[in-house]
């Protein structure tokens, strides 16, 4: 039978450990991010032209993005599954939002990765083509729906891992706040999805709720790592 010590020393470092993968993963995506606005990368509705000289000229960096992506997606996964353990050692209290972050975390995840494929078939193809075809610009709208179909999925990750958090009392009110709005305005840009991969502002609110997620992955897993 485990004593009270070790199972302390035990929670204290699953909890360091979801913290730093919370960290680690809002880091990597802000580079990410980051990457792409240096590089000048092309809005939903840029013309196709733009798209094509964008991976033709920027190939290197699709593979920097591909490789923090292969570095974040996994860290994604151990902070949902850590974070719905720690739940659950504290009494339970928010398992329910926990297993829903999860599944989302999950399925969010798959939808990262058909995104990334896609934009690696753009770079790969784009070095061999002199001008757009239609198989290239099928590509294009298909990887901007897959990144628009994204949103909802953040928005339920985000909302049940905050609520999740804020129940078993790992973080006070004020940031249940922040998830809560990170979360609305992630889940009010994913229901105009279609406008979104057509080029629509909207995406800009969703940038908002993304930028609050980040801030409350970064506040909770400091917050985790200090404990």
């Amino acid at each position: 039978m485990r004593s009270p010590q070790n199972t302390s020393s035990s929670w204290f470092v699953r909890g360091r450990l979801v913290g730093a993968a919370a960290i680690a993963f809002a880091v990597l995506v802000l580079i990410e991010n980051v990457l792409f606005a240096v590089t000048g990368a092309p809005a939903y509705d840029a013309p196709i032209e733009e798209v094509l000289a964008y991976y033709t000229a920027n190939r290197d960096a699709v593979a920097i993005v591909s490789g923090l992506v292969a570095l974040y997606l996994p860290l994604l996964l151990v902070f949902v599954t850590g974070l719905h353990g720690l739940v659950e050692r504290r009494g339970g209290a928010g398992a329910d939002w926990s297993r829903l972050a999860l599944a989302a975390g999950a399925t969010l995840s798959a939808i990262f990765v058909l995104v990334n494929v896609l934009q690696i078939g753009l770079a790969l193809s784009a070095s061999g083509l002199a001008e757009p075809t239609p198989a290239f610009g099928l590509v294009w709208q298909m990887h901007a729906a897959a990144f628009a179909l994204t949103l909802p999925m953040l928005a339920t990750t985000c909302i049940g891992s905050t609520l999740a958090a804020h129940a078993s009392g790992l973080t006070p009110t004020w940031q249940r706040l922040l998830g809560m709005v990170g979360g609305s305005l992630l889940l009010a840009a994913g229901l105009g999805n279609l406008a979104i991969a057509d080029g629509s502002p909207l995406i800009f609110v969703g940038l908002l709720g993304f930028v609050a997620w980040l801030a409350w992955l970064l506040t909770t897993g400091v917050r985790l790592v200090r404990s």
